[in-house]
């Protein structure tokens, strides 16, 4: 194929003039010089390299770095290593060329995105082995975790070019690892953007209709952010505010969250977009001037108090500030308002790097800068014991911790701990010290007793009492929810197990000795056989725990002789319960790969599978080719972890294949109703109806209709027909 090069190298300085021109943070000469040598390297580097699409491969260093330089909003060193980021992968440039030329730090970043890099190509058994790497390299700099985030977010953004079930594993894995980070890293649009963007990959569908169902609303959502405008402005200009009002819609993925937990449709969604009003203040009078705000707002419209939130007093620990309330707009519909001042805007765009552009200046570390040092001081915590933790039980721990919501707790002295929503005294206990945490017997909450399970709620004061002859005990994992608490007493039980562990194998080996047998690994593995045990360490155990004694070893060496072993071969084979599998009823129906074979599968429990339904397979250990629906609340999960067990599935022959669907029907109760919906489903759509339950409470009533079905469009037919009922105001598909 044959490529216009001067046009193209043309094109690539219009975007390298680009990214020098808009960047967050100012360059001085010297560092418009480290980033043009940078850019000099990667270009050499990539010259014969083109990215799927047949463009250059030297746009997609340029483009990651105008993330990190704008987006992002990180300095000169970060966008010199963004537009390194793959040159020791994918050119001939060493760690050690890049040191020489650009120092230590820049190579080490380089270096870091490039392990994480590699980890991504190879097919690791647990997906989520590249978080523990992210983690790690967090814990000494977080400007590579940051880069990989831009990395991920422009590949997203071309993620076009890929096969379906591609694109479908990278918007799994980033919808699983990298829109968490975003978060907690304080990038709400990148987190936003790449829950989106992975939304529209894995259910387009569903990101379509939202979309469209957004764009046709654009107009009047304009016309109702200007008139709120109009209102509220001239009452700030009164009290002498400089402030900007803006208007957005809220992210596709935040709608379809709502629609999900709530269980309503995208017209129920009351608050799909949000006015924000951003002013100018010196630190001194920001929280002043932000409760003024709050104040003309509350005076102009009705407020709902159980939405207000106050994140100015207390910030979230990502280190965001903003007040939020929602209030009965215009035309008496409700709307969310979020007031921040502009420097609280720039924290909440741009995450960690405008805490560091803040942090110049003060003598004392701001609130979010303390708490942002001390999440990564608990990651370093986690990951010192990470032989204790699976890399999965690491990944939910960790990503429990970011996405709840915090409650604020005050220490006797007054001091403030910030934990996720649910956290118990025990946790707090951890969270100021480990050693109180281990030796915690109870708490005191406001000055009454509690055990260590309460549940703490935010404002808490809590004084922890301990013993000195308090251990950690298992039951204390069940009521955990931090990181720290639960591998520290994961270790002190493990710690207390391995001393049990050398107890029975001392024990063990007495009795072998008396019994002569030799104490050796296949002798223990025969014994561990004998008795169904999983593990060596289960054996040891129960030997000494006194489960098995003597007696127990002296049947053990009867099963071992002559004339027992012969016995052994003439007793029959005990019948073993035979328990009907599921039946598939055409294998035709459904073919597997890119080959499109023929294989034997069966229907996951986790989700309904219509044919019709956009549908995977997945390949279990015990239970051969699993079929699941695309939307499955497990596939994101599935395709993450273990993206190398997952198969490309398509329907032969739907229409020979019927199955169950359940739809949940609600409504305004009339005479007449039950008939009209047994019609539709009867009469009109001829369909089985296999059971029909239906409840009414105070002229309200709610139904649940069992179908057999043999195809997609039955389903959404029946829907609509339902949907045009006189009376009915929800019908979906459960």
């Amino acid at each position: 194929m044959a490529y216009d090069l001067e046009q193209e190298n043309k094109e690539i300085l219009a975007r390298y003039k680009d990214l020098i021109s808009n960047t967050y943070r100012t360059l001085d000469e010297d560092k418009n010089k480290l980033i043009r040598k940078a850019f000099d390297i990667a270009l050499d580097a990539h010259k014969d390299q083109r990215r799927k699409t047949g463009e250059p491969y030297i746009y997609h260093p340029i483009e990651v770095a105008k993330i990190v330089a704008n987006e992002i909003g990180l300095g000169a060193t970060s966008i010199a290593a963004a537009l390194l980021h793959d040159v020791i992968e994918d050119s001939e440039y060493t760690y050690e060329d890049l040191n020489r030329i650009f120092g230590k730090e820049i190579a080490d970043i380089v270096q870091g995105l490039t392990k994480i890099s590699i980890m991504n190509n190879q097919n690791i058994s647990v997906q989520s082995e590249n978080y523990r790497k992210l983690l790690m390299t967090l814990a000494e700099d977080f400007r590579v975790i940051l880069i990989k985030i831009a990395d991920r977010l422009h590949n997203m953004r071309t993620l076009d070019s890929m096969r379906p079930d591609k694109q479908k594993k990278i918007a799994s894995e980033t919808v699983y690892i990298y829109a968490p980070l975003a978060h907690r890293l304080g990038l709400y649009n990148i987190k936003s953007e790449l829950e989106d963007l992975s939304l529209k990959y894995n259910n387009p569908e569903v990101y379509q209709d939202i979309s469209d169902k957004l764009n046709l609303a654009k107009e009047s959502r304009e016309k109702y952010i200007e008139e709120f405008k109009q209102e509220i402005s001239s009452r700030l200009k009164e009290e002498g505010l400089h402030f900007t009002i803006k208007g957005r819609a809220k992210a596709i993925s935040s709608i379809y969250r709502k629609i999900l937990k709530q269980n309503v449709t995208f017209e129920e969604v009351y608050d799909n977009y949000a006015i924000r009003i951003i002013y100018k203040s010196d630190l001194k009078n920001e929280k002043f001037l932000a409760w003024k705000i709050y104040s003309i707002i509350t005076d102009v419209y009705h407020n709902n108090p159980t939405r207000m939130r106050d994140w100015i007093s207390q910030p979230r620990s990502t280190g965001y500030e903003s007040l939020h309330l929602t209030v009965l707009g215009p035309d008496n519909k409700w709307i969310e308002v979020q007031i921040r001042s502009e420097r609280m805007d720039e924290v909440a765009e741009k995450g960690v790097a405008a805490h560091y552009k803040y942090k110049e200046g003060y003598d004392k570390k701001s609130n979010d800068e303390r708490n942002f040092e001390q999440w990564v001081i608990q990651i370093r915590e986690v990951l010192e014991n990470n032989q204790l933790l699976s890399t999965n039980e690491l990944l939910d721990n960790i990503k429990l911790n970011l996405y709840s919501k915090e409650v604020f707790i005050f220490t006797p002295q007054g001091e403030i701990k910030l934990l996720p929503q649910g956290a118990t005294a025990l946790d707090f206990a951890f969270s100021v010290h480990t050693d109180l945490g281990m030796k915690c017997l109870g708490a005191k909450v406001n000055g009454k007793l509690v055990p260590i399970s309460h549940v703490l709620k935010s404002g808490d004061q809590v004084d922890i009492l301990t013993s000195n002859n308090q251990r950690p005990k298992a039951d204390w994992l069940e009521f955990v929810v931090t990181s720290k608490a639960r591998s520290k007493i994961k270790n002190a039980l493990n710690a207390d197990k391995n001393l049990l562990v050398n107890e029975g194998k001392e024990i063990l080996q007495r009795k072998m000795r008396h019994a002569k047998l030799s104490y050796t690994d296949d002798e223990i593995n025969k014994l561990q056989k004998y008795f169904n045990f999983k593990t060596s360490q289960d054996l040891f155990l129960n030997f000494q725990n006194g489960n098995l004694d003597t007696s127990d070893l002296k049947k053990y060496v009867d099963s071992k002789s002559v004339i027992s072993n012969l016995l052994q071969k003439f007793r029959r084979a005990p019948k073993t319960e035979f328990i009907p599998q599921e039946p598939v009823s055409d294998l035709n129906m459904i073919v597997f790969g890119k080959d499109e074979q023929k294989m034997d599968y069966s229907f996951a429990k986790c989700c309904t599978v219509v044919p019709g339904d956009k549908i995977f397979g997945f390949i279990t250990i015990n239970d051969g080719i699993k079929v699941h629906n695309d939307n499955c609340p497990n596939a994101i999960n599935l395709r993450a972890n273990y993206d190398y067990r997952v198969m490309t599935a398509k329907w032969v022959n739907s229409e020979q294949f019927s199955n169950r669907v359940k739809i949940s029907i609600e409504g305004l109760d009339r005479i007449g109703m039950i008939n009209d919906i047994s019609n539709i489903i009867s009469s009109n759509m001829s369909l089985d109806m296999k059971s029909f339950s239906i409840e009414s409470n105070n002229g309200i009533f709610i139904g649940n209709i069992t179908l057999e079905i043999q195809s997609k469009n039955q389903v959404d037919e029946t829907l609509n027909q339902l949907k045009k009922i006189k009376g009915v105001t929800k019908v979906h598909r459960t």
